[in-house]
């Protein structure tokens, strides 16, 4: 069977194949009640947790908490959209508490990296931090003018992804290094990103 296409004829990326994949648990938790802002709220706290978790130490567990509170985020969208209750409000919460949870999660990483006496990973996840709302910023900016702004090298579910990782592998003591190791790759590449997305709006309002 052949790959669907969106509307501009590309394959769905890792975001799209992972709404469709949770389609199921959202039409269980709209039987349930359960409410999309409920989710995302839900999901918020648990970045404030995860937080602690990172700034305490508390590796692997840091790592599967990311993972657990983030996974709410796939599913407060699906939810929306599956109940027939989406809505401008929602849209607007989800995206506010998605970047609130970004930047408490790597202040999180400053607090252990502050910690442990490392000022390289301090500014590393600074830089990190930074790169990560810009990628936000320049996609939600390039849609806001109408344009496709959802390119580059590093999307939010991947940079969750590999910092989960890495907060996990930190707890075996000849990879520890890995989680500053990824805190610095995420520096390089969500800068580059934001970068890749600003060029493709060049590209759209300057066909020639």
């Amino acid at each position: 069977m052949a790959t669907p296409h969106d509307a501009a004829g590309r394959p769905p990326g890792f975001q799209a194949r992972a709404r469709a994949a949770v389609l199921p648990l959202a039409r269980g938790l709209v039987r349930l009640g359960v409410t999309a802002n409920s989710l995302t709220i839900a999901g918020a706290i648990l970045n404030a947790g995860v937080a602690a978790a990172i700034a305490a130490g508390w590796f692997p567990a840091s790592g599967l908490l990311l993972l657990a509170a983030n996974s709410l985020d796939m599913l407060d969208g699906a939810v929306a959209r599956t109940s027939g209750r989406a809505s401008p409000f929602g849209a607007f919460l989800d995206s506010t508490l998605d970047r609130y949870a970004e930047i408490v999660v790597f202040v999180g990483l400053v607090g252990w990296f502050a910690s442990q006496g490392n000022w390289h990973g301090e500014v590393l996840t600074v830089l990190a931090l930074a790169g990560s709302l810009m990628v936000s910023y320049t996609r939600a900016r390039a849609e806001g003018l109408g344009l496709h702004g959802e390119v580059g090298l590093l999307p939010r579910p991947a940079r969750l992804i590999a910092l989960a990782i890495a907060l996990m592998l930190a707890a075996v003591p000849p990879l520890g290094w890995t989680l500053e190791a990824v805190v610095a790759l995420l520096a390089v590449l969500t800068n580059l990103t934001a970068f890749q997305r600003g060029l493709h709006v060049y590209q759209q309002t300057h066909p020639h």
